[in-house]
């Protein structure tokens, strides 16, 4: 078994910059720790070997710079196909307390045989020569020998590809040779305290540097500045990144926001005008997580993936207000559906909406539970949200169409007034979902304009409905033709009937 880790510095699309090379401690795991894309298929190669060579699953450690990085890739031999079995092993895959204590020391073991590994691997390799030693993993790999050509110094590099266990032989025999030594990898110290651990108990007292000494920092992802930076602080050279030139003219602001046509948008008006803005909103994650910004501002609450119902839960025991949580269909079929069964059997008092745009969207239009399609584009049964809510016993559980406006706030508002779990899916295909699909069929997309004589300037449309289609010109709404989906909602928020399809 190989478990592929996307840790994400700088927090692109993530809640943290949480460093998972920690889980290989943890769980007493080897670790591998590709440098770039090409040897990042070698990696996972190598790692299916050392699983199976151990016994154990190993971890391959990437970070964003190498998932969104292209480069070329040599292929090798296709392996021969083998057939699948299982032999029978109780006393090793069913872990009750006895065999628990037994495979202790087997695990201990086979992690001794997998720090033989990292010593010879030649993942773990000296590069380079000098007096100054660097050691390095992932892919500020990289950003050193970059940083080391500008500075037009010699280095000798000591690249860790298998950082766990650490090649102790190897990095004390580096250390050794070394009058100094700078230690640079991204997020957390793992790999300088490591060093550090393994100079102590060798009993080197060279000065390590890193991130400890302040030279680089923890948060935030690097580049060959911030290395080129960090190299100089911890050898006394004196450089500092060249200033950025104030350039005449500024890029526009293009803060990411729901799509014209969205659904989710029609969906958070609805609710926001049911509940009056008054209502406590916790979120989870999806395009729909986009609702924190202004002007629908639908989001108070959101932690991780599935957490939106478990922090309804909480905050709908302790608050008078209304509570109504939101999660997306692929989010609630991965990880709500188990908070959802604990809100009914502790007889929890608040709505759901379950934002059903028939996709996982976010991350690609990828298949769900809910599509009729599986990973692999085979036809496969759909489970049914609203049957599968009716089935952990929910009364109030109806079905809607976010454009049709009118119809949605309305339910929302007999949701608020429910006592218990009222659930609200709001079922509309992905806006662009939408648009490929009338490209394909040859169907125009009319967009909506704007009854100039008709306006009355209340703004409504821009200052609370807020779709990017629609701009202030000279304090005047204008449609966007070029934006503008044809979706229809912003006619329904309307109430001088001042838009309409664009003739």
């Amino acid at each position: 078994m190989v478990v592929l880790s996307a840790d994400d510095p700088s927090a692109h699309s993530s809640q943290n910059e949480q460093d998972n090379r920690f889980y290989a401690l943890l769980g007493n795991l080897p670790m591998l720790e590709p440098s770039t894309p090409s040897e990042a298929k070698e990696v996972i190669r190598r790692a299916f070997g050392i699983s199976e060579e151990l016994e154990l699953p190993v971890l391959v450690r990437t970070t964003t710079r190498i998932n969104h990085a292209r480069g070329a890739v040599t292929l090798g031999e296709i392996a021969a196909h083998r057939t699948a079995s299982f032999e029978r092993d109780p006393f090793r895959f069913v872990t009750v307390l006895t065999v628990a204590r037994l495979r202790r020391p087997w695990s201990i073991e086979q992690m001794a045989r997998a720090a033989e590994i990292s010593e010879e691997i030649d993942l773990n390799r000296v590069e380079g020569s000098g007096d100054i030693g660097i050691i390095t993993s992932g892919v500020s790999y990289t950003y050193v020998l970059d940083a080391i050509a500008r500075m037009g110094i010699e280095a000798c590099i000591l690249r860790i590809g298998m950082s766990h266990p650490l090649p102790r032989r190897k990095i004390v025999g580096f250390l050794e040779r070394m009058d100094r030594v700078v230690v640079v990898e991204e997020i957390e110290p793992f790999l300088e305290d490591g060093v550090r651990a393994i100079a102590q108990k060798a009993g080197l007292t060279l000065p390590i540097l890193g991130k400890s000494g302040g030279h680089f920092p923890r948060a935030f992802e690097y580049d060959v500045d911030v290395v080129q930076t960090g190299l100089s602080s911890a050898l006394g050279l004196g450089y500092s990144p060249p200033d950025i030139p104030d350039l005449p003219l500024k890029a526009p602001r293009r803060p990411p926001n729901l799509c014209p046509g969205c659904p989710h948008r029609a969906s958070f008006y609805a609710a926001k005008v049911a509940s009056r803005g008054k209502a406590v909103y916790p979120m989870d994650i999806g395009c729909y997580t986009l609702g924190l910004l202004p002007p629908l501002e639908m989001a108070d609450v959101e932690i991780s993936m599935g957490s939106s119902i478990g922090t309804a839960c909480g905050l709908s025991r302790v608050l008078d207000d209304d509570v109504i949580a939101f999660i997306g269909g692929s989010t609630f079929y991965h990880a709500g559906i188990p908070a959802l069964i604990n809100a009914v059997h502790n007889k929890h008092d608040f709505v759901l909406a379950i934002l059903d745009n028939r996709t996982t969207a976010m991350t690609g239009h990828q298949p769900h539970p809910g599509t009729p399609k599986d990973g692999m584009g085979e036809k496969a049964p759909i489970v049914d949200i609203p049957t599968l809510v009716r089935g952990l016993g929910i009364e109030f559980v109806e079905v809607v169409n976010p454009y049709h406006l009118k119809d949605t706030i309305n339910v929302f508002r007999r949701a608020l007034q429910h006592e218990g779990i009222a659930v609200v899916v709001c079922r509309m295909a992905c806006a662009l979902l939408i648009d490929a699909h009338k490209r394909s069929a040859g169907v125009e997309i009319v967009p909506y304009r704007v009854v100039q004589e008709k306006c009355t300037h209340c703004n409504v449309c821009v200052e609370r409905f807020g779709c990017v289609a629609l701009t202030l010109v000279d304090g005047r709404v204008q449609i966007d033709p070029q934006l503008c989906d044809g979706c229809g909602v912003c006619a329904q928020v309307c109430a001088f009937d001042a838009i309409g399809v664009m003739e």
